[in-house]
């Protein structure tokens, strides 16, 4: 029998994302009878048609459209750009829409968690605007609730809407303890509900 998955899908530019990515996995490694399956995707570029390899030099291998109709749940994240997704992610996501024809991800459940350089630099308007094409999909939003204690301990990242972290000015501050908490418990809830949703 094979053991469903999560698909923990994102975009890191400095690795912020990257080391959030892989503590949300964490938390779905929690979780008996579920497992996380890490995925990323190219950089684009703003000048010219670039082509990348088809399997990375280093890290997780790029997500496929096949990854994420086949998932039982979706963690999404990336860095803030002007309060908005990173172009990659946004990019890959809007190439999905045979899986929106075919309804393949409607009542999945789905999390989003972001970086961010400044305290006040979009946190939640990302996590906001990374929740639209997967509601457009039909998916579940899961969050985090108050019932969280870090939630209200951090002073840093952390909101209802997702995991969120602040890397500094120069993109090279380390995710605190709060921070590393609410990743782990997102990725806990939500492969939880995943389960729960399978029946």
């Amino acid at each position: 029998m094979t053991v469903p998955y999560i698909l923990v899908l994102y975009y890191s530019r400095h690795g912020a994302v990257a080391e959030m990515a892989k503590q949300v996995a964490r938390g779905i490694e929690l979780v008996a009878g579920i497992e996380a399956r890490i995925r990323t995707v190219p950089a684009v570029s703003t000048v010219c048609e670039a082509t990348e390899a088809d399997i990375p030099a280093d890290g997780p291998l790029y997500c496929s459209v096949d990854d994420l109709k086949n998932c039982a749940g979706l963690a999404m994240g990336s860095p803030t750009r002007f309060g908005n997704m990173a172009s990659p992610l946004k990019y890959f996501i809007d190439g999905t829409s045979s899986l929106w024809l075919s309804g393949a991800m409607i009542d999945k459940p789905a999390a989003v968690f972001t970086s961010t350089a400044s305290l006040h630099g979009g946190q939640e308007t990302t996590l906001l605007t990374m929740m639209l094409p997967l509601l457009h999909h039909g998916m579940v939003m899961v969050g985090l609730p108050y019932s969280e204690a870090a939630l209200t301990t951090t002073q840093t990242g952390g909101t209802p809407y997702g995991a969120s972290h602040l890397a500094g000015q120069h993109s090279d501050r380390p995710l605190d303890q709060d921070e590393l908490t609410l990743c782990r418990v997102l990725g806990k809830r939500l492969a939880k509900i995943a389960l729960q949703l399978q029946g």
